[in-house]
Formats: C-alpha cells, structure tokens, sequence
C-alpha cells in the first residue's frame, strides 16, 4: 500500500466522523468551522496568484473570509436583519478593498489583479460553502437534528459517490479525455459513469435513508439532484484546476496529508453546495 494512499485513508477516519458530528450540531460551531476553512482556502487563492507576482491585500481578504459564514448564520434567526443589510455590507467592503489598494498599491502594484483577487477569494472559498449553512438551518431547524443533518450529508456524500464511480469508470474504460489540458486523468466515460452512479446512489439514499428521516423527495427530485450534483460537481473539480495549471502547481498547497490544500478537497463542494441549496429551496425544503 502506498504511502499517499496510507495518509489518505486515515484522513478520511479521521474527518469524516468529525464532519458529520459538526453538521449534526450545526449553530456557531458550523459557521465557525466553515469560516476557518473560508480563511484556509483563501490563503491558498492568494498564494496561486502569488506565482504571478500579484499581492492580494490579505487582512481584508482573510478578515471577509472569516466573517461570511459567521454572519450567514447570524441571518438564519427570526429577529436578524433583511438580507438588503447585507448588500450594503458587502459594497462598503469592496470600497474599503479599493481604498486599500489605492492606499497600499498604487500604479506599478498591479492594483486592479490585486483588487479582484482580494475580493474573489473569499468569494470562492468562503461564501460558496457558506451555503451547507442555509441547507442546515434554512427550515428553522436548531441544533442537534439527524433529519437536517441528513439532508446536509446527503449532496456531500454523492460527490463522493460520482467520485468514485467515475474514477473507476474512467479505469475500467479509458477512451477521449474530458478536458486533456486542464486535468489530463479525466476521460469522458468517467464523467459519464460518474454521472450515473451519483443519479442511481440519490435513488437509493433519497428513498431509503433521507425520506425515512422525515423529507419527502420525490423520484423525479431525487434523480434531477443526483444529476445536477454529479455535472457541477465535476465542473467545480476541473474549474480548480485551472487556477492550479496557470500558476504551474500540483496541489494548491501541501496542507492536508494525501490530499493536498483545501482548495483541492473542496474544489467539487464549492460548486455542488450552493447548487444543492438552490434546488432544495426550489423543492420547498429551505
């Protein structure tokens, strides 16, 4: 047995029962643990634009990473402010942003890639899985509760399932590649049974497991969230990795054994999660 595939083995022993005692619990804790991610994954955003000489201007940029997924749950309340509050939050930011670059930067700093950069990380790594937080309490529903936990878990674990099945489709029959110069592993019958397995495993869970705990998803809703998680999901993965091909890395940074950085554990997550809350709110769930 390798020794990636060692470290990748225990990782998974390792985070995924602390993830799902943290969605199960939701409240501040899954704010406060997205926010940390939100931070992790905007370090590694700043330091991909890095390899192009721009410097982003990382407290405003870490600080915004921060306080996204703590305010989104802070706006899950009854008595919290409208959600146009937030709107002008977010523009007296991207002032504050410019202001900064105009401050710090100037001309020669290459302001506008630094400005863009400031504003798209946490953009990207903290209010797109912010979201995991709407799907968790968008019901109104506290802490401690299997049933929204299980309709957190339930995108989450059929990334992992397309995952699968398209790495072994993609095994079993090789053939044209996906998207050859930007993720040169990934062929088409990959995608495809990758695509598949995630639409046949949200049958399967969404009749067997998340209906019992008390939703009520129907074949239709079930087949069309296992499709739509399956094809973003692997848009999201190879989206990543062009941000990675342009500054001439592997991984986004070395700081999860086997793994790489959080970018590259999260990279199909940043684009299934949002999705996901889009199409429960569609079906009346949140």
């Amino acid at each position: 047995m390798s020794r990636n595939l060692v470290q990748r083995i225990a990782f998974a022993v390792v985070a995924i029962p602390v993830t799902i005692a943290v969605i199960w619990w939701g409240g501040w804790l899954l704010a406060g643990v997205v926010a940390a991610l939100g931070v992790l994954g905007t370090r590694e955003v700043f330091d991909l634009a890095r390899h192009h000489a721009i410097e982003p201007l990382e407290g405003i940029g870490y600080a915004a990473a921060a306080v996204i997924p703590l305010a989104a749950y802070g706006a899950m309340g009854p008595s919290a402010p409208g959600p146009g509050l937030a709107w002008y939050v977010g523009a007296l930011w991207v002032m504050g942003v410019m202001t900064l670059a105009m401050r710090l930067r100037g001309p020669s700093g290459h302001p506008l890639a630094a400005v863009a950069i400031t504003i798209f990380g946490p953009l990207y790594a903290a209010a797109l899985p912010s979201f995991l937080i709407a799907i968790r309490h968008g019901a109104g529903i506290g802490t401690g509760d299997t049933r929204a936990a299980a309709l957190v878990m339930f995108p989450l674990a059929l990334v992992w399932i397309c995952d699968t099945a398209a790495m072994a489709a993609g095994s079993a029959f090789g053939g044209p590649k996906l998207a050859p110069v930007l993720s040169p592993k990934k062929t088409w019958a990959g995608a495809i049974g990758g695509t598949l397995g995630a639409i046949l495993a949200a049958w399967l869970l969404g009749t067997f497991v998340v209906n019992r705990l008390g939703w009520s998803l129907s074949t239709g809703q079930l087949l069309v969230l296992g499709a739509l998680v399956s094809v973003v999901g692997q848009v999201g993965d190879v989206a990543e990795s062009l941000f990675k091909r342009e500054a001439g890395v592997k991984d986004s940074s070395g700081l999860i054994p086997g793994h790489g950085g959080i970018l590259d554990r999260l990279d199909s997550l940043y684009f299934v999660i949002p999705a996901a809350a889009g199409l429960f709110a569609l079906y009346h769930l949140i």
